[in-house]
C-alpha cells in the first residue's frame, strides 16, 4: 500500500500514463513504417517499445500501488526486472542491427535512462518488501515513475516528430538553429542511393527530352 502522502502522486501518474498510452497507440498508427530488417527500422522499433514500456511501467506500478492492502514493492520489483530484461534485449537488437556505429551510439542515453529507472524501482521494491513503511523507498519509486513518463514522452516525440530530443542534439539545435532529423537520413544507404539515382545522368537526360 502506498503511504498516504504519495497516494495523490500515484493517482496522477496512473491518470497521465493511461492517457499517454492511448495517444501512443494512435501516434504509432500514423508513423510511416520503414523497411523491415534495416538498422533504422530496428532502432525505431526499440524506441516505440521503450515508450510503450515506460508508460506501462508507470501505469502498472501506480495502479497496483493504489490497491488497498497491496505493498507497492511487489509491482515495483516485477516491473523493475521486466524493464531491465527489456533493456538488455533492446541492446542486443540494436547491436545486431545494420545501423551505423553513430546511430547505435546515439541510443546510449536511452539505455542508461531505462537502466536507471528500472534499477531504482527494483532496489526500492526490495527495500519496501522488507520495510513497508519506508518513505524513502516510496519516494524513490515516485521519482522513477515520473521519470518513466518523461522518457516515454521524449521517445514518442522522436517517433512522431522525427526529431532527436537528446541533450547533445538539443544543444546542436540551439547553436545551429535547426533541428536534427531523428534517423540521420544522410547515413541511410537507401536514402543515399535514392538521392543519387534522382540526380543520375540518365534521369537528367529523360527530364531534358520530356521538356522539364
Amino acid at each position: 500500500m502506498v503511504p498516504a502522502t504519495y497516494r495523490d502522486l500515484f493517482a496522477a501518474v496512473a491518470t497521465a500514463s493511461a492517457a499517454l498510452t492511448g495517444l501512443l497507440f494512435v501516434a504509432l498508427s500514423l508513423v510511416p513504417r520503414r523497411g523491415s530488417g534495416s538498422g533504422l527500422s530496428v532502432i525505431q522499433q526499440v524506441r516505440a517499445a521503450a515508450a510503450w514500456l515506460a508508460f506501462t511501467n508507470a501505469l502498472a506500478v501506480a495502479l497496483f500501488g493504489l490497491v488497498p492492502g497491496t505493498n507497492v514493492g511487489y509491482p515495483a520489483l516485477v516491473l523493475g526486472i521486466t524493464g531491465i530484461a527489456f533493456t538488455v534485449a533492446g541492446i542486443r537488437s540494436i547491436l545486431a542491427s545494420q545501423a551505423t556505429s553513430r546511430q547505435k551510439l546515439r541510443q546510449f542515453g536511452l539505455v542508461v535512462l531505462l537502466l536507471l529507472i528500472f534499477g531504482v524501482e527494483l532496489i526500492a521494491g526490495i527495500v519496501l518488501l522488507d520495510h513497508p513503511d519506508s518513505s524513502t523507498s516510496a519516494q524513490a519509486i515516485g521519482y522513477a515513475l515520473v521519470t518513466s513518463l518523461l522518457v516515454g514522452v521524449a521517445r514518442s516525440w522522436e517517433l512522431v516528430g522525427e526529431r532527436d530530443t537528446g541533450f547533445f542534439a538539443s544543444v546542436v539545435t540551439l547553436i545551429a538553429g535547426r533541428p536534427r532529423v531523428m534517423d540521420d537520413k544522410a547515413g541511410d544507404p537507401g536514402t543515399v542511393a535514392s538521392s543519387r539515382s534522382e540526380d543520375s545522368p540518365e534521369n537528367e537526360l529523360l527530364r531534358t527530352e520530356s521538356g522539364e
